[in-house]
């Protein structure tokens, strides 16, 4: 059965971006550039939302160094405001309910799926409970006074096995975990689901 990997990219204090800067809050290394050409899940369909989308796609009609491999990679992007012919190759709209495409995905498909950004998104498949691996990648900053999209606001309680662990360039982190949404706090009557 293909299987559901979420990918988020943060800071310390858990923003997915921060006004004024750049992309990878500037840290990005050879390690963590390399990690990404080889990446194993180069052959899975990325999922995303109509503003992850928007934003990547544009980013790729303005030439940004990293966008051209995105273009020849399979996607999927959930959207009910978005209408086709889409402009970014090899992109599938899909304008029903994500929870249910997704987990016919995976009970029909032969492709194993990742996320890209589309916090609303990965949120709703995780309490779904259709997220077979979930990865971050943190970059040591902390951007209180200028972080943006808080990636975990609206998430149940989840605990996470950690399966794997590695430091790029001697401060990047890349964490990945099994989660397990929760009913409650671990040890209450109500944990567990």
């Amino acid at each position: 059965m293909p299987k559901l990997v979420v990918d988020f990219i943060t800071s310390l204090d858990g923003y997915g971006a921060a006004e004024g800067w750049p992309g990878w809050w500037g840290l990005e290394g050879p390690e963590y550039l390399a990690w990404l050409a080889d990446h194993p899940e180069a052959d899975y369909t990325v999922l995303m939302g109509a503003t992850t989308y928007r934003l990547m796609s544009e980013l790729a009609a303005d030439g940004e160094p990293g966008t051209d491999q995105l273009a020849a990679l399979t996607k999927v992007v959930f959207s009910s405001t978005l209408t086709e012919p889409l402009s970014w190759p090899n992109t599938q709209l899909v304008s029903g309910d994500a929870v249910e495409a997704v987990r016919e995905m995976k009970e029909t498909g032969d492709k194993s799926m990742h996320t890209m950004g589309s916090l609303s998104l990965c949120r709703s498949l995780l309490q779904a409970g259709l997220v077979d691996l979930f990865r971050v990648v943190v970059f040591p900053v902390i951007t209180g006074s200028t972080g943006n999209e808080r990636i975990y606001d609206g998430y149940p309680d989840v605990s996470l096995e950690m399966v794997n662990s590695r430091t790029f360039d001697g401060r990047i982190q890349l964490l990945e975990y099994i989660p397990t949404v929760l009913d409650g706090p671990p040890g209450s009557n109500k944990s567990g689901s």
